[in-house]
């Protein structure tokens, strides 16, 4: 897989394929119409690739800083971005994929524009529903995924363990050693 899903939703998920966001080199993961296409088919949005072309990428990214910009101010209280808002309104406005039901079993197809709309409805239902209060960023300073933290009293500090949660815990296990080993020469030469 190209992609990563550690959010428990399509719409975080898809604002998440802009990596490490604050950094000086983010990681694009929508650097084409084939990278785009294959999220899509990842996602389960269709079994099968959608035709995309390079202005659906732009209309992709146009999109996913609309969501990420509405979940950030849902998560600190803010208030909506009206240009936002309406991007992701008029998205989901728009027809969705549809399941089909076939002699071998279920089939789904989808047009960008369906994609687009499924997408933009999750996060609608993400953003006005009962697991608003479980919307976190992850606690690795250089992640910036956010995920629906329905981990047992909602303690859950990372997206995903691998690679974030090892990320932080080796570090902070080698801050803690580096302090031993500090306190025990200070000892010793004292």
């Amino acid at each position: 897989m190209e992609h990563a899903f550690p959010a428990g939703s399509p719409a975080l998920d898809f604002a998440g394929t802009l990596r490490v966001r604050r950094s000086p080199s983010p990681r694009e993961m929508l650097h084409s119409p084939e990278s785009l296409t294959s999220w899509f088919r990842e996602c389960g949005i269709t079994e099968s690739d959608i035709a995309c072309e390079p202005f659906d990428v732009r209309e992709a990214v146009a999109l996913r800083e609309a969501i990420y910009q509405l979940v950030i101010a849902k998560i600190t209280g803010e208030g909506y971005d009206q240009e936002a808002l309406s991007l992701v309104n008029d998205a989901a406005r728009r027809p969705a994929p549809v399941p089909q039901l076939t002699a071998d079993g279920r089939r789904i197809e989808a047009t960008v524009q369906q994609a687009f709309s499924y997408v933009a409805r999750d996060a609608i239902a993400v953003l006005s529903g009962p697991e608003v209060p479980l919307l976190k960023e992850c606690a690795n300073p250089d992640c910036t995924q956010i995920y629906i933290d329905h981990s047992r009293g909602a303690r859950r500090e990372w997206c995903k363990m691998d690679p974030c949660g090892n990320r932080i815990k080796a570090a902070a296990y080698r801050a803690r050693k580096r302090a031993s080993e500090q306190t025990a020469i200070s000892a010793s030469s004292g």
